[in-house]
């Protein structure tokens, strides 16, 4: 890990649904969960991680293989067997730093996820994107999981406030309660995912339990935080849409004291990147929620006094 840096898997800019006004995402590499419906796998692991687009590869095209020689570890080799025009042994990758084989394809077929960024360069990007956002925009820091960095993005987020940058974080809340309580001192808008409401089906899916998310989300309402905080549900087939789940989420919303949730409907979009790392992704099979079961889900919610905003549809 380079010095005084952090691993940034992607930055966006022009977003309007992560946060008030137009916003620019910084998306920070590393997770403590392992949600198997993930839409940005890439920012599980705190690692820059090759990946592989066979759409872009001319391997079988125009014969390129300057990728095979380029790797030090002779881990890429012809695939003469499946569609997919290279093989890649991605456990020879793992220990990989270089990423010399990207560096020789012209095509962008291999690509590196990640880059370390010191802050004096994440905020010039930020300050560029800073004219673009118009009144009420800012930043927002998401992930993978922005917490598992937890110094550079406190560092940033200090460094937001002291130049009158609106800050947002969105975030599983997995990760030790002083440190939490530290890092929302300087965020002014906050998206919480709450996966499910028993700790062992919590486990199931994403290989945690859910004590330290609820605890923190707690502690966070009691400390007097005197800012935004909106719970988010990705609502996904057969794990947390029973009405059983629902209530109980609700209920415990009503516990401390907080009144709206944004509930997301399941998509499909990650299943590329799961596989431009060689990964199978577990949800391939699963269709996106339907409209009905949204609304029904919502109405689970609106019952209990809970605000609740569905997809994009946010008031914020």
């Amino acid at each position: 890990m380079p010095e005084n840096k952090g691993l940034i898997f992607d930055i966006q800019g022009h977003s309007v649904h992560d946060g008030p006004g137009c916003r620019t995402l910084i998306f920070m590499s590393g997770c403590p969960l392992r949600c198997e419906w993930c839409a940005n796998p890439e920012g599980m692991e705190f690692k820059q991680r090759l990946m592989y687009q066979e759409q872009k590869c001319v391997n079988r095209t125009q014969g390129c293989t300057r990728c095979l020689a380029a790797c030090p570890r002779q881990a890429i080799s012809i695939n003469n067997e499946g569609e997919i025009p290279l093989k890649i042994s991605r456990e020879l990758c793992q220990s990989c730093t270089t990423f010399d084989c990207t560096k020789v394809c012209y095509f962008e077929a291999l690509t590196v996820s990640g880059k370390w960024m010191t802050l004096e360069e994440l905020m010039r990007i930020i300050n560029r994107d800073r004219q673009y956002w118009g009144q009420g925009g800012g930043v927002t820091f998401t992930g993978g999981e922005p917490l598992f960095q937890k110094d550079f993005t406190i560092a940033a987020l200090k460094k937001c406030q002291s130049v009158y940058i609106h800050t947002a974080i969105e975030t599983s809340a997995h990760i030790q309660r002083e440190a939490f309580l530290k890092a929302m001192g300087y965020v002014d808008f906050a998206f919480i995912d709450i996966k499910h409401m028993d700790p062992e089906k919590h486990r199931e899916k994403t290989g945690v339990t859910n004590e330290l998310i609820l605890g923190n989300i707690t502690a966070l309402v009691a400390s007097g935080w005197p800012n935004r905080l909106i719970i988010r549900l990705p609502v996904i087939e057969n794990f947390n849409d029973t009405d059983t789940n629902i209530i109980a989420t609700a209920a415990f919303l009503n516990k401390v004291g907080l009144r709206e949730i944004n509930i997301l409907p399941f998509h499909r979009l990650g299943d590329s990147k799961w596989m431009k790392l060689g990964l199978k992704y577990p949800y391939r099979e699963y269709q996106g929620t339907t409209a009905e079961k949204m609304e029904h889900i919502k109405g689970l919610f609106q019952e209990r006094g809970i605000a609740c905003y569905t997809g994009s549809d946010t008031p914020f």
